[in-house]
């Protein structure tokens, strides 16, 4: 016996102990009777759950046909609820399931689409706008050449001498240097 199965054993027995003890408290049960009483409830509330059990839905698969014409340009209709969705992950998710164990529950091919066409196509032109995904094309022509030995010595001679200065060695916008802040604590002025 595992412990989840003595677990909702022993909470049947305390449900039928509970259900018993009212109903004695309410009637007049021969102290013979009793412990029959106990089993019948306790045997009743145990059927209950395995009749639960045993009375889930089977999930029916979808025609090739049905699966079909589930995906449409503008919108994917769910099998879990029959109602349209742009994209499937989220209405998934909130059925505590993937793209992967959907598809599995409902036998639909492994290229079965998460997202509808028009959708996809939307999102995919919005992205070439802004330019999303040309960053790196863009900024590996505009690198600079790696600098030799000789032209880093002056650099380091100078953020050297910044250093005995007390200057900022970073330059601000537009090159010139900030003054370093005080770092004095804020409070009424008298």
């Amino acid at each position: 016996m595992s412990g989840r199965d003595g677990n909702t054993r022993s909470s049947f027995v305390g449900l039928a102990v509970n259900v018993v003890s009212v109903y004695v408290s309410n009637h007049l049960v021969p102290a013979r009777d009793l412990p029959e009483l106990i089993t019948s409830v306790h045997a009743s509330l145990s059927g209950l759950s395995a009749a639960k059990r045993d009375t889930q839905p089977a999930v029916v698969r979808p025609s090739p046909a049905q699966i079909r014409k589930s995906v449409t340009a503008d919108h994917l209709i769910s099998f879990e609820d029959g109602k349209p969705y742009k994209t499937l992950k989220r209405h998934l998710t909130l059925r505590a399931l993937t793209a992967e164990a959907y598809r599995a529950k409902y036998g639909l091919p492994r290229d079965y689409p998460m997202t509808a066409a028009n959708y996809s196509a939307r999102r995919a032109q919005l992205a070439r706008d802004l330019g999303l995904g040309q960053q790196r094309r863009s900024s590996a022509s505009n690198t600079p050449a790696p600098m030799t030995r000789a032209e880093e010595a002056p650099a380091e001679a100078s953020q050297a001498e910044d250093a005995w200065s007390g200057a900022d060695p970073t330059p601000a916008v537009g090159g010139a240097r900030t003054r370093q802040r005080s770092h004095r604590k804020a409070g009424p002025e008298a």
